[in-house]
């Protein structure tokens, strides 16, 4: 069969894109919670990948798995060949997209668990808020450490771990060869007259230097996450806004809700999150967001259509 324009755009809305070339074939986006997956989901898809595709299973930027190939007439056996293992298919149009996260829950450097906080932003946001309606695509990522794998900076939300030191100078026994100094990859730790010193503005909140000291001069000051607004990559790319302070997951999570209201009430439509926050200003968007109105606001915000132009 032949599809048209009418077909086309009512399978992407459910995460099925159109395969160019081709008369009625489709990539079915298939979601993960936060880029894992069991060892029977994996099964199940390289299954409906043989079955209903073209063999073969694709993983985007984005942490999903696209299987090429999927006729039109396959797409309702296709998602119920899927949701035997738990899995489902979506991630397009203009709203709260898939997270998307780092391994930092296992790896050496991650400050956080960053696949349970993907776990909690997908079922709070994008399941929770799956039928608002937003001005543009909004993309969340969770990094787990100032190393930037995961490019939170370039989403519009982004959390990033983050573990500040303090210094207990009375601890310090001024070593000729400090550990604190060696273990700063930022250059930010340097023993000066005697004593550890940490560059503030050097230092990215990696955390490598905490427990660093065989003497126990260094310790958490503060650890959390780090919040990034604004940021984008494709044609026209921008490095996100930080936040000042760094916040617990419950907070950033209450911060991001506040971020995709804020969205939905002063963005125009087809406008970008980080377009709003360049036009609002950062230091507006800051207020607005560290302020209880919009979670207050909240039903009227998403009765409300969309603002346009003009």
């Amino acid at each position: 069969m032949t599809v048209n324009n009418e077909d086309i755009k009512r399978v992407k809305a459910m995460g099925f894109l159109f395969n160019r070339e081709s008369e009625d074939e489709f990539s079915a986006r298939v979601i993960t919670e936060n880029g894992t997956l069991t060892g029977d989901q994996l099964h199940n898809i390289a299954d409906a990948a043989q079955r209903f595709g073209n063999g073969t299973a694709a993983f985007t930027a984005r942490l999903t798995v696209e299987l090429p190939g999927i006729s039109y007439g396959d797409i309702p056996a296709l998602q119920e060949h899927l949701a035997q293992a738990g899995l489902e298919t979506g991630g397009t149009g203009a709203k709260v997209r898939p997270v998307v996260a780092c391994k930092g829950t296992t790896c050496v450097f991650g400050q956080i668990d960053t696949q349970a906080i993907a776990k909690q932003i997908h079922d709070r946001f994008y399941k929770g808020y799956g039928n608002v309606a937003l001005p543009h695509k909004f993309k969340i990522a969770v990094g787990g450490c100032p190393n930037n794998c995961m490019k939170p900076d370039l989403n519009d939300f982004g959390l990033i771990g983050q573990t500040l030191p303090q210094i207990d100078k009375d601890k310090c026994r001024g070593c000729k060869k400090c550990a604190v100094e060696s273990v700063c990859l930022m250059h930010a730790g340097r023993v000066v007259d005697g004593k550890i010193q940490i560059d503030p503005e050097r230092c990215n909140g990696c955390g490598k230097c905490v427990k660093a000291c065989y003497f126990g001069s260094i310790s958490p000051r503060a650890h959390g996450v780090k919040i990034v607004l604004g940021g984008r990559w494709g044609r026209e790319g921008h490095v996100a806004t930080a936040l000042s302070g760094v916040y617990s997951v419950e907070d950033s999570l209450d911060l991001l809700e506040k971020a995709i209201l804020l969205y939905r009430k002063y963005g125009y439509a087809k406008e970008r999150f980080g377009n709003m926050v360049e036009r609002l200003g950062a230091q507006e968007v800051e207020r607005l967001l560290t302020q209880e109105d919009l979670l207050g606001q909240k039903e009227e915000i998403l009765a409300a259509p969309i603002r346009t132009r003009g």
